[in-house]
């Protein structure tokens, strides 16, 4: 089963039919007729194939489906810099996956550039969504190295990870290294749900080495939600029985703030995806709670 599968415990009242079921779990019910659809291990063929309470109806995710130059936001294109706004399911450049569809690939076609023209300034990890600015040239990428070494090419990730048990500190830094190399990543609790037993964090980065803000999260006691690699729950129960299980990491990088050429400051803001604000909901979070994590100042 991938992380990515939907699954429902059929109980009382939820309806007679797989298409029923379908629908309460929030998907449309094309899912059935694209073979993703599966009552215990048998494959549903017809969505007025009858459930009953106790059944386990699991739908696979759908594969994610970036087109040429489609479903990859700008977010700026100034001076000698493009900021977009990434999709979970995608990587930031090619790896074993994927090729064509790597992001750095789906913006050159946008922007109308020779991927060679894009350099890679930051990487979001393929189940990782939010905003990725890329260099246009060989000055604006050594603008941004120089900026991230001075401290001046800010990150605001939103997170959603397990509240720790015991001593629960409401903000702080995170410090231990990464590659026996120094890193460092600020962080405050800003809201919580699901009983107290999730929180969301702002999270702030000051170093930014490979999967930082996940290692940290984790070895704190706090695994981000969906993180499997790093020990993070991919499913939660809730009170009525109903699970609740994620399809990608529960981190986003909201919004990103690099130098332009004439040292203005050019701000990148990707909207929280509405997969992240659904579970945080089905959890009984706050909906303003992801304002005041992206807009919360610095935990340093």
């Amino acid at each position: 089963m991938s992380s990515r599968d939907k699954v429902w415990i059929v109980r009382p009242g939820d309806g007679e039919t797989v298409a029923d079921i379908v629908r309460r779990a929030g998907v449309d019910t094309s899912a059935i007729a694209q073979g993703r659809v599966f009552v215990g291990r048998r494959r549903v063929k017809s969505s007025g194939e009858r459930v009953e309470a106790g059944d386990q109806v699991r739908i696979g995710a759908e594969a994610p489906k970036v087109a040429p130059g489609g479903d990859v936001a700008i977010l700026f294109l100034e001076d000698d810099l493009v900021a977009v706004a990434k999709p979970a399911g995608i990587p930031t450049v090619p790896d074993h996956r994927a090729s064509s569809h790597a992001l750095v690939e789906v913006v050159a076609r946008k922007i109308g550039k020779p991927v060679a023209a894009l350099r890679i300034t930051s990487r979001l990890d393929r189940d990782v969504s939010g905003a990725v600015v890329f260099a246009l040239g060989e000055e604006a990428e050594r603008r941004l190295k120089e900026a991230r070494a001075r401290g001046a090419y800010a990150r605001r990730y939103v997170a959603m990870a397990a509240t720790p048990e015991g001593e629960e500190a409401s903000e702080g830094l995170w410090q231990s290294p990464i590659d026996d190399k120094p890193s460092e990543t600020y962080f405050r609790r800003v809201a919580r749900a699901h009983g107290g037993r999730v929180s969301m964090l702002a999270v702030d980065p000051v170093t930014g080495r490979t999967h930082q803000i996940r290692m940290h999260a984790s070895r704190a006691g706090s695994p981000l939600l969906g993180d499997r690699e790093y020990g993070g729950p991919a499913k939660l129960t809730l009170p009525n029985g109903r699970l609740v299980e994620l399809s990608r990491i529960a981190l986003h990088a909201a919004r990103v703030v690099v130098p332009g050429r004439a040292g203005r400051s050019l701000v990148a803001e990707a909207e929280v995806p509405p997969e992240l604000a659904r579970v945080w909901s089905d959890l009984g979070g706050e909906a303003d709670a992801w304002h005041a994590a992206v807009s919360s100042p610095p935990a340093q």
